[in-house]
C-alpha cells in the first residue's frame, strides 16, 4: 500500500488517498487515536470518484464515533480497464429491462459473476494492508455496495464479523447458494418498488442467508427512497457488533438515507 495524498476533512477527519498495486482507494480515521479503531469496509456500485460526495460523507459519520472506514475501485470502475465482456452484459440487461422482459440468469451470471471472482480477492487483500496499520484494527464491517460481492466476502473472509447488504442490483443464482453458508449477523435493506431489482430474487436470498441473525427491512418506494430512519437502525446495528458499550451513531448516506449503497 502507497498513500498517495492526505488532506483533514470536517472535524478533524483525516482522509488519505492510496493505491494497492494498481488499485486506488481512499483510507478515512480519526485525526488521533488512543488505540487502532474498528474498521468500515464501504462498498459502492463503482466509480470512486462520482461516488466521492456520498463515500466520504458515510466516512466521516463513522470516523466521528471512532471507527475507520476505507474503500476501493471496483474492478472496471473508475480509470481501471472497462471489460468488453461485462460492458456486452450490462447492455443486454437494459434492453431486457427496457422491453419489459425478465433478464435471463446467463446474463446475470455474465455481468456479476466475474465482478465477485475479481473484486472479492482484492477486498481482502486491501484488508491485509489496512489492519496492518497501527491506526487500524479489528473487528471489520461491510457496508453496502454490490449485494453478491458483500455475499461472498461474508463466505470467505472471517474479519468481516458483521454486514449490513443493500437489495439492489440483480443477484446470481450461484450467489444465492454461497448464501446458504453465511453465518454472520446481516441487515438488509429492501426497497419494494425498486426499479432495477428483482423483488422475488431479492427475497430468495434473504430466504437462503444461514446467518441466526438476519433482520430484513423493506419499504415502499424507488431503488433511491431508502428512508432517513434506516440510517438510525443501520448505524445500531454497526455499533453492537463493531464496538463495545451502549449504541451510537455511526454513518449515514445523505444521497441515500442510509449508510448503504448499491
Amino acid at each position: 500500500m502507497r498513500f498517495t495524498s492526505e488532506q483533514r476533512l470536517a472535524d478533524g477527519v483525516r482522509e488519505r488517498e492510496f493505491t494497492l498495486g494498481e488499485i486506488p482507494g481512499i483510507l478515512w480515521t480519526p485525526a488521533s487515536t488512543s488505540a487502532p479503531a474498528p474498521l468500515i469496509l464501504l462498498g459502492h456500485p463503482g466509480g470512486l470518484r462520482r461516488m466521492y460526495p456520498r463515500l466520504a460523507a458515510r466516512a466521516q459519520g463513522c470516523v466521528e464515533q471512532g471507527f475507520a472506514a476505507a474503500t476501493i475501485e471496483l474492478p472496471g470502475g473508475g480509470d481501471r480497464p472497462a471489460s468488453a465482456a461485462a460492458e456486452q452484459a450490462r447492455a443486454d440487461l437494459r434492453r431486457a429491462l427496457a422491453a419489459g422482459e425478465r433478464v435471463a440468469d446467463e446474463v446475470v451470471d455474465r455481468l456479476v459473476l466475474p465482478l465477485v471472482e475479481e473484486a472479492v480477492p482484492e477486498c481482502r487483500a486491501a484488508l491485509d494492508a489496512l489492519l496492518a496499520l497501527p491506526e487500524v484494527g479489528g473487528p471489520v464491517g461491510y457496508a453496502g455496495g454490490v449485494i453478491s460481492i458483500g455475499v461472498r466476502l461474508a463466505v470467505v473472509e472471517p474479519r468481516i464479523v458483521a454486514a449490513l447488504l443493500f437489495a439492489g442490483s440483480f443477484v446470481p443464482r450461484a450467489i444465492i447458494e454461497e448464501a446458504r453458508r453465511v453465518t454472520i449477523p446481516l441487515h438488509v435493506l429492501l426497497q419494494w418498488d425498486d426499479e432495477g431489482n428483482d423483488r422475488r430474487m431479492a427475497l430468495d436470498l434473504f430466504d437462503a442467508f444461514g446467518s441466526s441473525e438476519k433482520t430484513l427491512h423493506a419499504n415502499m418506494g424507488g431503488h433511491t427512497g431508502v428512508p432517513w430512519f434506516e440510517g438510525d437502525a443501520a448505524n445500531r446495528f454497526f455499533a453492537r457488533h463493531l464496538k463495545a458499550g451502549p449504541p451510537v451513531a455511526v454513518s449515514a448516506d445523505p444521497g441515500k438515507g442510509t449508510p448503504s449503497g448499491p
